[in-house]
């Protein structure tokens, strides 16, 4: 099971720093913006959609990006980060840590991108990681569906489970954008196809 955790803290530093910071980071940024400045990192970080002036989020772009290092709430900030801890690690481990920030940060921007999609032309907010969160699930279950040997069997069902619950969770609490789910599940698993077409076609060039 790749998902189990029994490094120290310095050990889990050391090893995932890249997550490490993503964690301290959103962290940071919540008690900063929910104790000490009324909520204003929200406010100027959200991502949002209004009918005429920002249809596609582009009037202010880089709320694509400062959205995901956003939370509502604690219970929010506290599941999200909890995901991070325990799913983001093996992904770390196996892409790099520049690879693994680009795919963490893409995955929240595909969120945002499709939540354009479905809602251009209404008003729409939302912040938070779940877009990148969904993207780590993504890339998983690539791997589970389509390379079942590089998985062992009990992570296999875990990542099944998980994503399960994660829809109905999507679907039965309000105020979830499923939508930027599914963006950034979907950018995932298209991206840890890309990674393993490359190193398949890096291995077959290295043989020839």
């Amino acid at each position: 099971m790749i998902f189990l955790r029994n490094e120290t803290f310095r050990g889990y530093v050391r090893a995932y720093p890249v997550t490490a910071l993503i964690l301290a980071v959103n962290v940071v940024v919540f008690l900063l913006d929910h104790l000490a400045l009324d909520r204003e990192l929200s406010i100027r970080g959200m991502f949002y959609l209004e009918p005429y002036f920002n249809r596609d989020g582009l009037a202010e772009p880089w709320r694509y990006v400062t959205s995901i290092g956003l939370h509502d709430g604690w219970e929010h900030l506290l599941f999200n980060s909890f995901s991070i801890l325990v799913f983001a690690p093996p992904l770390e481990r196996m892409l790099g840590h520049t690879r693994y920030f680009v795919y963490y940060v893409l995955s929240g921007i595909a969120g945002n991108v499709m939540s354009v999609i479905i809602y251009v032309g209404t008003e729409h907010y939302s912040l938070g990681a779940s877009g990148a969160i969904y993207g780590l699930f993504g890339a998983y279950l690539y791997l589970a569906v389509f390379r079942r040997f590089a998985l062992d069997e009990a992570t296999r069902k875990t990542i099944y489970i998980t994503l399960g619950f994660g829809l109905i969770y999507s679907f039965l609490v309000p105020n979830v954008n499923i939508w930027a789910h599914i963006g950034g599940a979907l950018a995932g698993l298209a991206l840890m196809a890309m990674y393993v077409a490359g190193k398949t076609n890096a291995g077959r060039r290295g043989r020839g």
